[in-house]
């Protein structure tokens, strides 16, 4: 196996297509298709499906292809260190779920390296996404939540995908909504004084499962449920139609604005904001800096969680 062979087939995943790989490489369709005949023949086993539509991916093909683009990226990162001939901006990319303390984390740590010199890339998505991203290199972390329902589940599925999660802090759960909404002044608000109002959710497409909900106590019967697939849905849904959502609490006015406001929920319940990144991969000098930046969001009630084996 060569790295040749590697850069080959995450090439053809990119593409979708034998002939526009080939063309991206600058090699014959050809000789693709024996290099990757050979490289299938070595490893036993099929990478890839062709069809009238193109390219398919066998499930053995995407297990292959997790560590195929981790080498080719350890690749092009020793070959960015030690060229003498090109001066090459560094990279650093983060998914999350729609927390806007992380989106708001991240410009923090932006402005403080500045942009002339790195190449920066974030991505607000879907719980899958989020691990999607981190699994193949996308992304170097991952923040999303566990609590005492999905934690097992998403393990499981951490532990499957070579990940591995640690936590940031704990938190409360509160009620997100507009300072219009007709809660708005109370100190607490319980699920009985929520019901005449729509519960707002984020779409998970697919894999729309109760343990990738980025909402906690998903598994609850709301009366009405709206889902939207953007923070900026979400916000306006929440001012025409006094929707309301449950989050940590942790609200940004220099992204959202000041027109919302996080309220305590009345229940015991705790969720926790961890990060998740490749098993065994060292984090970088801008991962460690934006953690650290992360973990300042938590309020002054909230306890760090200083042992990373610490279970909810």
């Amino acid at each position: 196996m060569t790295l040749q062979q590697l850069r080959y087939a995450v090439k053809i995943a990119e593409e979708k297509s034998m002939n526009r790989a080939a063309a991206a490489l600058y090699v014959s369709q050809p000789a693709l298709s024996s290099t990757i005949h050979d490289l299938e023949e070595e490893l036993h086993v099929e990478l890839f499906v062709r069809s009238n539509r193109g390219i398919l991916i066998t499930p053995e093909g995407e297990d292959f292809l997790s560590y195929a683009r981790q080498m080719v990226e350890l690749s092009r990162l020793m070959e960015e260190h030690y060229s003498s001939d090109k001066i090459s901006r560094k990279k650093f990319s983060v998914s999350m779920q729609h927390y806007s303390f992380a989106v708001e984390a991240f410009m923090k740590m932006a402005r403080e390296f500045g942009m002339d010199e790195y190449e920066f890339a974030v991505h607000e998505t879907k719980t899958g996404e989020v691990i999607e991203n981190v699994r193949t290199g996308r992304s170097e972390l991952g923040v999303l939540y566990l609590n005492a329902f999905n934690e097992k589940a998403l393990r499981k599925i951490f532990t499957e995908n070579g990940l591995a999660y640690t936590p940031l802090f704990t938190c409360g759960i509160s009620v997100y909504l507009s300072k219009e909404h007709p809660l708005a002044g109370k100190s607490e608000i319980s699920f009985e004084e929520l019901a005449p109002y729509p519960c707002l959710s984020f779409e998970q497409g697919d894999q729309n499962s109760f343990y990738f909900a980025e909402e906690v106590l998903s598994t609850r019967e709301y009366r009405q449920v709206i889902k939207a697939d953007d923070r900026a849905t979400m916000l306006n849904l929440m001012v025409g139609l006094n929707g309301y959502t449950l989050c940590s609490g942790i609200i940004c006015e220099e992204l959202n604005g000041d027109q919302y406001t996080a309220i305590p929920l009345a229940t015991e319940e705790k969720m926790e904001i961890g990060y998740i990144r490749r098993r065994n991969m060292p984090l970088s000098r801008l991962g460690k800096r934006y953690l650290n930046i992360l973990k300042q969001y938590q309020k002054p009630e909230q306890n760090l969680i200083q042992n990373p084996d610490n279970r909810l």
